[in-house]
């Protein structure tokens, strides 16, 4: 099951904005490295992601070179985005690309360059679909129509059932004036809210019955949640994957979740529903120097809770130790080393495939830019650099030394490459960025898992000095 929208975006009405400038605005948006896995979660047909607002923005010139046809600056549209959810559990956001991609070449019928962005920060798979409204022949321009919204809805619920997923039976379908919204079509499969999830989280804590609300903090930071003190002192939570904090007060989250009533139940004064459990470990952990916390003013409530959570990791850290066959002490210390040896090389090689590929992006962003100023450059010096032509076209000069300025950076010699070449690079780079990612992120997580292994080990054998135990905790 699939919903779509079609969005028109015209020109920002900032001041000093340009046609690239306001595209690369929505293109950031849509690119953001946290929501797509680093990149990972991109595809383009007919032009880079990357340099795709100057790419755009250079298509639009030539259309206007080749037809002559102009509109009010603010009327002329810059691009489409299509927005396309489908419903929670049907599908990954691997899957979601894919089906974003096919259905973005069938509605444009590959007249016009896109490319297709699959996020995760939400509970529901979705996509953005940002498709360039001049042809690629530089000849036509897409025009939103009348019923578009009905014709998208068809050809996606098209492909939904060639891909066996749901489709809504009754898109029509009335709520109070509107259609009904993306939650509603879930029913019982909607996902728990972030505030839902935050007082599921408070009962929990509150049934652990915390000697004070440092403790009760700790207990929500071991859940998950990080804190924060707004202006005014009030207390605000958000969980792993949420982009904004939930304030704690009971306009936000209901009676019985302010920070008066939460105080009030730590002290005894009154009662909170409970009844919920602590979630379960997923993995090993540094454990925790109690007598530490003791010394610093924590309860018996966090000592008992502390204790448990100590005997668990010490449990976890057992288990790897078998389930690697390390246990021999000079086997889990050389598996530590290269941990960290393997972590860092994936890292510095990370690090030149990123360098490689701002080079490319630069380059590219840097060439277009060249061609699409040259025709005003090279008039300026045919009028032997008149100061009235450069004050009509001071910008499009900039613009021009500009790019050529970074191309003479760049550039070992004074031929340009080809745009073609320099796309097939982006994308060998783009899959050496995927792969390497990918090793990055699985040497970090070994790492962090065996470190925190041997600091619980050397704990346990009473072989850890402070000194040596801040650099494990580091």
């Amino acid at each position: 099951m699939a919903t779509t929208r079609l969005i028109v975006h015209h020109m920002n009405k900032g001041k000093g904005e340009t046609i690239t400038s306001s595209m690369k605005d929505r293109f950031d948006y849509g690119q953001n490295p946290d929501k797509t896995r680093r990149g990972e979660l991109v595809a383009a047909y007919m032009c880079d992601p990357e340099t795709a607002d100057a790419e755009f923005s250079l298509a639009k010139a030539q259309y206007l070179a080749i037809t002559g046809r102009t509109q009010k600056r603010d009327a002329d549209v810059l691009c489409y985005q299509i927005r396309q959810s489908f419903k929670r559990g049907e599908v990954n956001a691997e899957k979601a690309l894919k089906i974003g991609y096919d259905f973005a070449m069938r509605w444009t019928k590959g007249n016009h360059a896109f490319f297709v962005v699959s996020h995760i920060d939400r509970p529901h798979p979705h996509v953005h679909i940002y498709y360039n409204s001049t042809t690629l022949d530089c000849m036509h321009k897409f025009r939103d129509f009348h019923g578009s919204a009905r014709a998208m809805r068809r050809l996606s619920d098209r492909i939904c059932y060639e891909n066996n997923l749901s489709v809504i039976e009754n898109p029509k379908m009335k709520s109070e004036g509107q259609f009904r919204h993306y939650g509603e079509w879930l029913g019982a499969d909607k996902p728990p809210t972030y505030q839902e999830r935050l007082r599921a989280a408070i009962d929990t804590a509150l049934s652990m019955q915390p000697e004070s609300f440092d403790a009760f903090l700790m207990l929500l930071s071991g859940a998950g949640f990080e804190h924060k003190w707004g202006r005014g002192g009030v207390l605000s939570f958000r969980a792993e994957g949420q982009e904004r904090f939930t304030r704690l007060r009971a306009s936000t989250l209901g009676d019985g979740y302010s920070m008066e009533s939460i105080l009030a139940v730590i002290e005894g004064r009154a009662p909170h529903p409970t009844g919920q459990t602590r979630p379960a470990l997923n993995s090993v952990s540094l454990i925790i120097d109690i007598q530490g916390k003791m010394r610093d003013g924590k309860g018996p409530a966090y000592q008992r809770w502390a204790t448990v959570y100590n005997l668990k990791q010490m449990a976890a850290a057992l288990q790897y130790l078998q389930e690697n066959n390390l246990l021999v002490y000079d086997d889990l210390a050389a598996k530590a080393e290269e941990a960290v040896e393997h972590f860092h090389r994936a890292g510095d090689k990370l690090k030149v495939t990123e360098t490689a590929m701002k080079r490319n992006a630069d380059l590219k962003a840097a060439i277009a830019d060249y061609a699409r100023t040259r025709p005003a450059f090279n008039e300026y010096k045919a009028r032997k650099y008149s100061n009235q032509y450069l004050s009509e076209h001071e910008a499009d000069i900039a613009v021009y030394r500009a790019a050529q300025s970074t191309m003479r950076e760049l550039l070992d010699s004074e031929q340009l490459p080809k745009m073609d070449e320099l796309r097939a690079e982006w994308q060998t780079l783009s899959a050496e960025k995927k792969s390497g990612y990918r090793d990055y992120r699985e040497a970090q997580k070994d790492m962090r898992e065996v470190i925190a292994v041997k600091a619980n080990i050397d704990h346990l054998l009473g072989i850890t000095d402070k000194e040596k135990n801040k650099e494990m905790e580091r």
